[in-house]
């Protein structure tokens, strides 16, 4: 099972194995924390897609057909989470990001739940 979460919702057993999925550390978050059990940078959208969409709702059709096509370039990570998932049973994908229908790990879990 594949879930989503914001990195700064608290932390349960739910959550099975936590992955962040962000090119950037969360603001203000300290590492003990976080909770994160692992912190896979090289899944996340790439820093110029990162900076174009800078979570602007109006840019998310652009943004969402960029970084489906990028990840399409990383079948390796997207193997990776695949294989924890088998592993763990549960994995969750932590985004920092304050709106949780446009970020990066709704697409990532689609794109998992789709393998």
């Amino acid at each position: 099972m594949v879930r989503i979460k914001r990195v700064y919702e608290e932390a349960s057993k739910e959550d099975g194995y936590r992955v962040l999925v962000d090119r950037l550390w969360p603001r203000g978050m300290k590492r003990e924390q976080a909770k994160i059990d692992v912190w896979m940078k090289d899944v996340a959208p790439s820093d110029a897609l990162r900076k174009t969409f800078h979570h602007d709702v109006m840019k998310w059709p652009d943004f969402e057909k960029k970084y489906r096509a990028e990840l399409k370039k990383k079948e390796e990570s997207l193997a990776q989470l695949k294989k924890l998932e088998k592993e763990h049973g549960t994995v969750t994908l932590l985004f920092g990001a304050r709106d949780p229908e446009h970020n990066q790990a709704v697409l990532i879990a689609e794109a998992l739940n789709k393998k």
